[in-house]
């Protein structure tokens, strides 16, 4: 036992040795039990302490918070897909084989940057549950929604602390595309009935998402063909996740417009059996 235990430490910290150093010291990254203790604080809040503060209130409103919050997102958002394309894809970077650039070049210091700034982003996010909890929506609440908020820090920290740049560069510029579209939508809801017409595009939201995560995992998949120097179990971890995530995101889009259109075709029906009836 004692040599299993042995072992697990000697692998754990030869693994920590393999950090980049050059993102030591970084507020809220230094160590790994810092994204998972926010994360599991967050989990807290959002099935526990939240619900039960909120259970003999009344619902907020939030509306002009939520104005400011989703303009805030988008602005963000757009700003990082910018630089992250200015420093990348519009810079000479490869879609079929980028190494991670570990020197101090000025570019791709500026890249570890909006990395960071990528993963504070994620801890923001969890305004959107909290805003859940307030306004009483819980049915939007749905285990997709927490596992999703829970566990995408933990996967932008890995990036961060080892691979900050090169092939993994793929998800944060499409992630923060999918988000700045994303709240652009939901300050549109959060602007009332006059405007909430023009939102049929919903329930392609969810597609949209559901191409990234296919995206994400092709784009990670091939790195188990090609000869190139970046770490493989990056495009194993990259394909599970998002064949999970994908699965469940197609789950959800099934459930709630099969349901819609099924509620739809039902509302018709009753509606011509009151024609005939007449």
């Amino acid at each position: 036992m004692a040599s299993v235990i042995q072992t697990v430490v000697d692998e754990s910290i030869r693994i920590w040795d393999q950090r980049d150093r050059r993102t030591d010291g970084w507020f809220l990254t230094e160590n790994p039990q810092t994204p998972v203790l926010i994360c599991l604080a967050y989990l807290f809040v959002v099935k526990i302490l939240g619900p039960k503060l909120m259970e003999n209130r009344p619902a907020f409103e939030l509306r002009a918070v939520l104005m400011v919050y989703n303009a805030f997102q988008i602005v963000f958002n757009g700003w990082m897909f910018y630089h992250i394309c200015r420093l990348t894809w519009f810079n000479g970077y490869s879609f079929i084989c980028q190494p991670v650039d570990y020197s101090d070049n000025e570019d791709a210091l500026e890249l570890i940057k909006m990395g960071y700034c990528f993963y504070i982003s994620k801890f923001i996010d969890f305004l959107d549950t909290f805003f859940f909890i307030m306004r009483k929506k819980n049915n939007q609440i749905t285990f997709l929604h927490v596992f999703h908020h829970a566990s995408i820090p933990l996967t932008v920290w890995i990036v961060f602390r080892y691979i900050p740049g090169g092939q993994a560069t793929f998800l944060p510029t499409f992630n923060s595309l999918v988000h700045f579209i994303m709240y652009f939508y939901y300050l549109m809801a959060a602007m009332g009935p006059r405007v909430q017409k023009y939102l049929w595009w919903k329930k392609y939201l969810t597609v949209f998402q559901m191409v990234q995560f296919f995206l994400v995992g092709l784009h990670g998949l091939q790195l188990l063909f090609i000869e190139c120097n970046f770490p493989t179990a990056f495009s194993w971890y990259a394909l599970v996740q998002t064949v999970f995530f994908f699965q469940l995101f197609k789950n959800f889009h099934s459930r709630t417009y099969k349901t819609k259109h099924n509620n739809i075709n039902n509302n018709n029906n009753n509606n011509n059996d009151v024609k005939k009836i007449k």
